[in-house]
């Protein structure tokens, strides 16, 4: 039980999700602050944080990490269809169980959540505990993380305008190029400068990260809870709601292992492609939903299929990943 609480914590599964259920119950108890636009919001810190975050990630992603990476391309192909293409369309699949149930919402989170990017850190973690391919897991996440700033935003436009009853492509377009890409591309031509400096800062910025995802948490359930979004929800249908998200990450883990082996990948690939295949990215989901939700009182509801699967799939990847080492050292 220690070797896995020690795992759960390198992997970031500690106290930091213990604070997003802090700032969940924070804003249904005291909402008042989350709400407050004068003289400066708390919104409007999280939307100045949103681009720090991908400045600073841009800042620790050089450009000759990417070009190295590119040699198993099949690999990388596989891990980027299954990511953006073959989790949305078994979210999609599923649609016609939830059209006229009240629950049309949590299937828009749930999509939302399937058309998100890898996680970066957890995944390389998780490949270097069952003894994967680190270079290719910390290429594939990366460059998940550039690629779901543009189709993340085409997948769940097809469904917004449905939700919320309004969505303006150019707008969306333009909040992204400013908030997300831009500081991205600032950051990584700052990479010779000042790539250096943001490593060594890695574990503070990680703490800034951290702040800013709990500010849009917070935030966004004020909305939420102020417009009584959640009254309509019981528990037994919260808990088969954890129980889908760990059905869709099994669903795709298994899916994902049966191609690495068609394929003929090495043991190491194939760890990677399923640990960075299955994965999804709470810090993109919160800080991209502040774009494409935004002035959405539904965002609380949005997000809370991706904070479950978050902390289900870091204590199912962590279990998997402690067995695949264990089989190896044998």
């Amino acid at each position: 039980m220690n070797k896995l609480l020690a795992v759960l914590k390198k992997a970031g599964f500690d106290g930091f999700l213990l604070m997003i259920g802090a700032m969940i119950m924070l804003a249904y108890f005291l909402p008042q602050p989350g709400m407050i636009k004068e003289p400066v919001s708390l919104e409007e810190i999280a939307n100045a944080g949103v681009s720090l975050i991908f400045f600073f990630y841009g800042l620790r992603l050089s450009v000759e990490k990417l070009k190295s990476g590119l040699a198993n391309w099949k690999m990388h192909i596989i891990v980027q269809l299954t990511t953006f293409l073959f989790f949305p369309l078994i979210v999609l699949a599923s649609r016609p169980l939830f059209v006229n149930t009240g629950l049309e919402l949590l299937w828009l989170g749930i999509f939302f959540l399937a058309a998100l990017p890898s996680t970066v850190s957890s995944s390389v973690v998780m490949v270097s505990i069952a003894k994967g391919n680190i270079p290719a897991a910390i290429f594939n996440a990366s460059i998940s993380s550039l690629i779901g700033v543009v189709v993340t935003p085409l997948w769940v436009g097809l469904f917004i305008a449905s939700a919320t009853g309004n969505f303006d492509v150019t707008d969306i377009v333009i909040k992204l190029t400013l908030q997300v890409l831009l500081p991205v591309i600032i950051g990584i031509s700052l990479n010779s400068r000042l790539g250096a400096i943001a490593e060594k800062y890695k574990k503070q910025l990680k703490y800034f990260d951290q702040a800013i995802i709990l500010t849009i948490i917070y935030t966004s359930f004020c909305k939420s809870f102020s417009q009584h979004l959640f009254e309509g929800f019981t528990a037994l249908e919260l808990a088969g709601l954890a129980a889908g998200m760990m059905a869709l990450f099994f669903a795709v883990f298994f899916c994902v292992g049966l191609l690495s082996r068609l394929f003929g990948f090495s043991d190491e690939d194939r760890i990677t492609v399923l640990f960075c295949g299955s994965k999804k990215s709470l810090v993109h989901g919160t800080v991209m939903s502040k774009v494409l939700f935004q002035h959405s009182t539904i965002t609380g509801i949005v997000l809370l299929p991706l904070m479950l699967y978050h902390a289900l799939q870091l204590i199912a990847a962590s279990i998997i990943a402690q067995g695949m080492a264990r089989r190896k050292e044998v």
